[in-house]
């Protein structure tokens, strides 16, 4: 296996040797629809930017191009785009390319363009052409994202035209659910359809690093589920759960003061007839558990009235973590002694990651305690369509404490280097 025009570098170097295969058949037109499932470290964006950048490269005559596409735009910069910019300084061809961010594109030197799209707006697709000639590559990283497989027919509709042989890259963690309409939809037999599994343990051990497989195994001892949809890419739910590892059980008065550290708070404010909820919860990183210790959850309350119940507590000497979006009650929290409440993190694509980094930890609650939170957290379901179906949306009803939770986790969530 050679590279192609301009690059120096053997492809057999730059593609793990799972890929191979894969890419062969690339060459050969074998098929345009290529669905690359996969757990973390398995290259699978790796792979598709590589195959995009050396497609367009081979292409002589400029007439090749390709869209890349993610739910939210804002989420586009720092992973695709990104993602390209790696391939073109690993195959070794930058000086070939050039690249800008407004709008955001990569250009060959014989005119070829690869641009990007958030389907936050997929009306804006049909008007979309590029510069000359067609898109023959198109890829969809984190495909289930997608709401359901209307958008992504309709995409597809937008941007499939003007020639025969496109290349179509589908990347993706494949959900928790089984049910889910992505983890089915690649399952539908198709010949013009090929779908590659594939996992951390595929690739070479030093292309991830020491740390990288040292996590992994960690989490494979302490939590079986989350480390086999993690990093193996299986769906180990079954239907249209969202939080599949629940424990319940007694927390007892002595292990809730064993539990007396690494204590975070969030606050979801309420709004008219919905509830405000303040959540306070453990978090043991080594064995990758939650534990629920305490809630607020009530109506009709001021922003004076919660900040007294948090000091009625003595929970105003821990960090409170709200709604980023009421500044003002924020304000209100302080004014009343809830000296370390702040605003949570926000932007493109932050609640998901906040969800999935809730799916892989054990959740542990006793509903004396926290009824209202065990409630919310072992009923949460995806939305489902009218056949059944679990779609990728999860709605946005009856989540007041998990919205709390997960402000109130955002230092671990978001710290730097860790993940979802």
């Amino acid at each position: 296996m050679t590279a192609y025009s301009g690059s120096t570098k053997d492809i057999k170097d730059i593609i793990a040797p799972c890929y191979y295969d894969l890419h062969r058949d690339i060459r050969e037109h074998g098929h345009i629809f290529y669905n690359l499932p996969g757990g973390r470290g398995s290259c699978k964006s790796s792979f598709a930017s590589i195959e995009i950048v050396l497609g367009i490269m081979r292409d002589r005559t400029g007439q090749s191009n390709a869209i890349v596409f993610r739910l939210v735009a804002g989420t586009l910069r720092e992973s695709v785009f990104s993602q390209i910019q790696w391939a073109i300084d690993t195959l070794g061809v930058s000086h070939l390319w050039k690249s800008k961010v407004s709008p955001m594109q990569f250009e060959y030197v014989n005119g070829a363009q690869i641009v990007f799209r958030g389907l936050d707006d997929a009306l804006k697709l049909k008007s979309i052409k590029p510069k000359k000639g067609s898109f023959a590559f198109i890829w969809f990283e984190e495909f289930s994202e997608l709401p359901g497989e209307l958008l992504l027919r309709s995409v597809q509709q937008s941007v499939m035209r003007g020639r025969d042989d496109f290349i179509v890259f589908r990347s993706f963690n494949p959900p928790i659910s089984a049910n889910n309409w992505a983890n089915r939809y690649i399952q539908i037999a198709d010949e013009k359809s090929i779908t590659l599994l594939t996992d951390y343990t595929m690739i070479p051990p030093e292309w991830l690093g020491e740390s990288f497989i040292l996590e992994a195994e960690r989490l494979k001892d302490i939590n079986l589920m989350a480390y086999r949809h993690e990093y193996k890419g299986e769906p180990v739910g079954t239907g249209g759960e969202v939080f599949p590892n629940i424990e319940v059980r007694e927390i007892s008065d002595d292990e809730l003061m064993m539990r007396g550290d690494y204590i975070f708070q969030g606050l979801d404010f309420g709004f008219a007839v919905d509830p405000a909820a303040f959540v306070r919860v453990h978090y043991d990183s080594r064995k990758e558990e939650i534990y629920f210790l305490d809630e607020i959850y009530v109506r009709g309350w001021s922003n004076v009235r919660m900040a007294q119940e948090i000091k009625g507590r003595k929970y105003n000497h821990d960090f409170v973590i709200c709604d980023c979006a009421e500044p003002k009650s924020i304000a209100d929290l302080r004014d009343n002694e809830v000296w370390f409440a702040r605003g949570c993190y926000k932007k493109p694509g932050c609640v998901n990651v906040r969800i999935k980094w809730l799916q892989h930890r054990k959740l542990i609650f006793d509903p004396r305690r926290t009824p209202n939170a065990y409630r919310e957290f072992s009923t949460y379901s995806y939305d489902i369509d009218k056949n059944g179906i679990v779609l990728s949306q999860v709605p946005d009803k009856d989540n007041h404490t998990i919205d709390a939770t997960a402000y109130g986790l955002d230092p671990v969530i978001f710290r730097r280097g860790h993940s979802a």
